[in-house]
């Protein structure tokens, strides 16, 4: 069988790392082809000690960012597809791995990744929100930048690519500006891609589509859209949005400008971003949209949405504005990071 190096980065994740490695112990597959690679920021709570009661390899991460904790990963990762799971993901049943893996028998897979997030009636309503959008930050939905399954449109993308239904999942192909963001929560390609690109101390996850694109001719790189979900545990409080959303901001603005990231500001489409503006402005389409949601799918989670465009539009417009004026601040601190499970029960 297909051998796997799952990639788990860690930092003060003792609230949702056993939800995560336990749903990872119960997958139905070989045990000899597969290894759980878990890279460490330094965390200060009882996370090692939890990683340390599972069949794991404790890695350290000293820059403690994800994507460095990724770049770590991928470097030790020992085996052919290298899956990239976060460290408040949820694999929802045993089959799931198993299915992840199927669409390597082709040949001409490079990667594959699960098409929708999970729903879950229990979970925290920023959470349901995130899962019924298809996506963690609001502004992917005006942008049409997205890559999970969307309630509210109805696809699980609205960038322009050629998708072959393969029955368990579609073979996708991309234009090298029509590429969703494809690479985070539950994220699996084969290593020798991998080895085409110069990663170095950082891994950005969503630029190894567009960089593999613009390196090997859009005809060499097909990625599975598995008809699978995958639980991310996202936050369970506005001020965890608020923080994250902060966090996304200054981290893409400091690593566009110093050149480290593939796709910098001046890529993103300026009339879909004034939409969104004009859209939290005027106030009455986000309601609308609200409305569509709910009555697509039935959850009052729907109804964050004003709040997270307004959120979003406060955050990223004082960031980009602050670094207009004094110039781009460093990284968010990950000095008191700690994640938070947004599961009730």
């Amino acid at each position: 069988m297909v051998s796997v190096s799952i990639v788990i980065p860690t930092l003060n994740s003792a609230s949702v790392l056993d939800a995560c490695l336990s749903s990872i112990a119960i997958q139905d597959y070989p045990k000899q082809s597969m290894e759980i690679l878990v890279v460490d920021g330094g965390s200060k709570d009882t996370t090692l000690e939890m990683a340390a009661a599972y069949q794991v390899t404790i890695l350290k991460n000293p820059l403690q960012t994800g994507e460095a904790a990724k770049a770590v990963g991928y470097h030790y990762a020992s085996h052919d597809i290298v899956a990239f799971i976060d460290s408040d993901n949820i694999l929802p049943h045993s089959q799931w791995l198993k299915n992840m893996l199927i669409p390597f028998e082709q040949s001409d897979i490079c990667a594959s990744e699960p098409w929708a997030f999970l729903y879950r009636k229990g979970d925290y309503v920023i959470t349901r929100y995130c899962a019924l959008l298809g996506m963690n930050d609001p502004l992917c939905h005006f942008l049409g930048n997205y890559d999970r399954w969307n309630f509210l449109t109805g696809k699980w993308t609205a960038c322009n690519v050629s998708c072959e239904d393969r029955t368990s999942y579609l073979a996708v192909q991309f234009q090298e500006n029509q590429i969703p963001t494809i690479g985070a929560n539950g994220f699996f390609i084969r290593k020798k891609y991998l080895n085409e690109l110069p990663i170095k101390d950082y891994f950005f996850d969503v630029d190894v589509i567009p960089r593999l694109v613009a390196k090997l001719g859009k005809e060499r790189v097909t990625v599975a859209k598995v008809k699978e979900s995958i639980g991310h545990l996202y936050c369970r409080k506005f001020s965890d949005f608020y923080h994250k959303q902060s966090r996304r901001i200054r981290d893409f603005l400091y690593l566009a400008s110093c050149e480290q990231r593939f796709h910098s500001p001046k890529s993103v489409a300026k009339i879909r971003i004034f939409y969104f503006v004009m859209c939290c402005f005027f106030i009455f389409p986000l309601f609308f949209q609200s409305f569509k949601g709910y009555f697509k799918k039935k959850d009052m989670a729907w109804f964050f949405h004003p709040v997270a465009c307004w959120m979003t539009l406060g955050v990223y417009g004082m960031h980009v504005i602050r670094a207009w004026i004094f110039g781009v601040s460093q990284p968010y601190s990950r000095a008191h990071w700690q994640n938070i499970s947004s599961r009730k029960n």
